[in-house]
């Protein structure tokens, strides 16, 4: 199969367009893989020096985000969760030779998911992007996965071709929300099964710090296995749900009297994976220490948080496009808050899907 026919066998999103849909797809199930820009609220790509693109697929649903790096980006990580699945993590070690990032990836499909870094690789590769080393130019790709098995066809997951195409339509422009790219097919609230869940997907979400020309971007996909709390208000806005009285089990109210503690304790697959950016000049080892800070902010509206079954990956991205002289602690209390605010709009973006409801139907029932 070529390119130009899976595109129209696919369905692909840009970072800021409306979704293309082909034959293939029904009303209903276009209906529920709408993607939501809000205005004046900021995105990633407020960040000078990326550029983001995404892949849906809305047969199961499914998809995978990519953000391409301008040359001179440098890039951290850092893992929260008990159950990560990664990729090309090894690159953005202290110790490694090589400085620069050509690209990161967020996606669904488990371990499956992580071909789509193959695809990635492959589109810098055809642009001239990446290490040159003995004649050859060789991309630097890290990438991070959820967990989304659970809803529908499991054989129908993000692909290397997926991670080409994303990569292949990312731009500069506003980055679509909701129930897109490596947020398609994400949900929260599974301790007590998927029979209380309910979907979330993608938020993205920046700042402009006072007066100063830094800004910090965040993106991130929400599949966390506990509850999603506003941290304005403290109260949860997507979680377990309790069917007999309504509202919300409450998850770590339910832990507190006891629920799992004993053995066999449940299982459950799930994962917050984000990418925080900002156009300050920063080393590694600032970037990377962002990145542990930044995880406060799944801290702040997530909760239980960093589980055992939870796979919390966070990358940094530094495009050093500011010459502004920046204390990064400053920095990472900052990505903190950007990247609460982005799990509240993987959220309130968010379209349900038969059997998960999001919290725009449970806002319309109150």
């Amino acid at each position: 199969m070529n390119r130009r026919e899976f595109a129209t066998r696919m369905l692909v999103s840009t970072a800021g367009a409306g979704l293309i849909t082909s034959g293939l797809f029904s009303n209903s199930m276009v209906a529920a893989q709408d993607a939501y820009a809000v205005e004046g609220a900021g995105g990633i790509t407020d960040v000078k020096g990326l550029r983001v693109g995404h892949f849906t697929d809305a047969r199961r649903p499914t998809g995978c985000t990519v953000l391409l790096l301008d040359p001179g980006t440098i890039a951290g990580y850092d893992v929260r969760g008990g159950a990560a699945g990664t990729r090309g993590t090894e690159s953005l070690n202290l110790i490694h030779p090589a400085e620069d990032l050509q690209a990161l990836f967020l996606s669904g499909g488990s371990g499956f998911g992580l071909d789509v870094g193959t695809g990635v690789t492959r589109y810098l590769e055809e642009q001239g992007r990446g290490v040159h080393l003995a004649g050859a130019v060789v991309p630097l790709v890290a990438g991070a996965i959820i967990f989304d098995l659970e809803i529908g066809d499991q054989r129908i997951r993000p692909n290397a071709e997926a991670g080409y195409q994303a990569a292949f339509v990312a731009s500069t422009g506003p980055v679509a929300e909701g129930n897109i790219g490596a947020g398609a097919g994400a949900s929260v609230g599974k301790l007590f099964g998927m029979g209380v869940a309910m979907k979330t997907g993608l938020g993205t979400a920046s700042l402009r710090v006072g007066s100063t020309d830094i800004v910090v971007g965040a993106i991130v996909a929400v599949n966390a296995v506990g509850d999603v709390y506003d941290p304005a208000t403290a109260k949860i806005i997507a979680g377990a749900r309790d069917l007999k009285q309504g509202g919300f089990l409450n998850t770590i109210e339910k832990i507190k009297h006891g629920y799992g503690l004993e053995l066999p304790a449940q299982s459950s697959t799930n994962t917050t994976i984000g990418i925080l950016a900002t156009n300050a000049k920063l080393d590694r080892v600032q970037v990377t220490k962002i990145a542990q800070m930044a995880h406060d902010g799944m801290a702040r509206t997530i909760n239980p948080v960093h589980t055992l079954w939870d796979g919390d990956t966070l990358f940094t991205a530094a495009t050093g496009k500011s010459d502004t002289r920046v204390n990064h602690s400053a920095l990472g209390a900052i990505a903190a808050e950007v990247l609460a605010t982005a799990i509240v709009r993987a959220v309130t973006q968010a379209t349900g899907i038969p059997g998960l409801p999001s919290y725009r139907d449970l806002k319309q029932k109150i």
